[in-house]
């Protein structure tokens, strides 16, 4: 459930934060990937060499030492989910206040990834009129809470206020990613070029790595989506995605198309071959036997399939385009697409390849927004806000 989630873990300056260690384990054990961001105070309880070993990341700690100029941004759109245990009255009062004096408040405010807390302090502080009004606030704000359970505290003291016992912290997060944005939602999304055989060793083919569509992908089905990738390139382990191997255009219109009943969102990101020879080699042609003429024929239009398919689901194009991106948004009538994601692969940045993407988004009435340059997962989880955004309105 937790394999390839990208997880923040917050630890705060509470006794609690050795617990914090043992989450960090649970979650690595479970196969999510875990970076640590700690208030300067939990550095008393707890050391940052404690959470760099178990989880292969080094903890971010203060806004201004880390080697990333940007620490929290970088936290935040990184994260599928955040989490903070011990959350301490401190931290619930500055994060209901929108007061980022540290790295971990700064996280939390600028991240769009949902947020568990999970409180611990003594009774009398978790009872108090100005906690109680925090957490009913954040609560209100969409943040996901998880109570504190009653027992021993520091000091010798019995009460309401230990820290949730880490395994139902581990269910909780389990609960947020089945319960996700997407939750309930089929999605197919296509990736990587097509290879168009000339004859057995030879093929017509693209430098599409496949590496916008797989975290297309990846960030689906980490906002609870059941996912369906069909990719022409390697196939990624992803985890809770189907992965479904093709090489042709052809082989690839027939499992999208096979596979959309029951879609509900179908993301083209594949480059796709217009054309393929109209003869294919059953054996290797050789070299002196001169220069061969190969021929061209369509191959099937798998974007065109799935938009005529009487089980049409919400249909995202792509759009690879070099020198400008001007036949870009007429695609989106001629193509029959709900939304059209169009990128210029001759820029900078945005080639085949790259790990970052600029692209722009084309919509049926006409308008665009053009995205900053991005990493291709930053990209994916733009699209999908955008994808939810348009099917609620429809």
């Amino acid at each position: 459930m937790l394999a390839g989630r990208r997880i923040v873990l917050g630890v705060t300056g509470g006794v609690a934060a050795y617990k914090a260690a043992y989450l960090a384990r649970r979650l690595t054990e479970r196969g999510a990937e875990v970076r640590v961001v700690m208030t300067p105070a939990a550095t008393e309880f707890i050391g940052t060499a404690t959470f760099a070993a178990l989880t292969g990341n080094d903890p971010v700690v203060d806004l201004f030492s880390d080697k990333d100029p940007s620490p929290h941004t970088s936290l935040a759109a990184w994260a599928d989910v955040v989490v903070v245990a011990p959350a301490t009255a401190s931290t619930l009062s500055r994060l209901a206040s929108g007061e980022s004096s540290n790295a971990l408040i700064a996280t939390l405010i600028a991240t769009t990834a949902p947020v568990l807390l999970a409180p611990a302090m003594h009774t009398e502080m978790w009872e108090h009129e100005a906690t109680r009004h925090n957490v009913a606030t954040l609560k209100e704000w969409g943040y996901h809470i998880v109570e504190p359970d009653s027992g021993e505290l520091a000091g010798g003291d019995v009460g309401v206020g230990r820290l949730a016992d880490p395994d139902a912290i581990v269910d909780a997060i389990e609960s947020i990613v089945i319960n996700g944005p997407l939750a309930g939602l089929h999605v197919i999304v296509t990736s990587g070029g097509t290879r168009e055989a000339i004859d057995p060793v030879r093929y017509i083919g693209n430098r599409s790595s496949g590496k916008m569509g797989n975290a297309i992908a990846r960030v689906a089905a980490a906002r609870g989506a059941t996912v369906t990738l069909v990719t022409a390139a390697d196939a990624p382990d992803l985890s809770g995605v189907e992965t479904v191997s093709v090489e042709s255009a052809d082989e690839m219109a027939q499992a999208v198309w096979g596979r959309l009943e029951g879609c509900d969102v179908a993301v083209m990101a594949a480059a796709v071959a217009d054309f393929k020879p109209s003869v294919q080699g059953t054996t290797k042609i050789k070299r002196d036997s001169g220069l061969p003429t190969v021929s061209f024929v369509p191959t099937a239009d798998v974007l065109k399939g799935v938009h005529e398919s009487e089980n049409r689901p919400f249909l995202v194009g792509f759009a690879a385009e070099t020198g400008g991106l001007e036949d870009a948004a007429a695609k989106v009538k001629r193509k029959g697409v709900d939304l059209l994601v169009g990128n210029d692969v001759s820029r900078s940045g945005s080639e085949f390849g790259s790990d970052t993407n600029q692209v722009t988004l084309f919509y049926k009435d006409g308008s665009s927004k053009a995205l900053p340059l991005l990493d291709k997962d930053d990209v994916a989880k733009a699209l999908w806000d955008e994808i939810v955004a348009l099917r609620g309105a429809i």
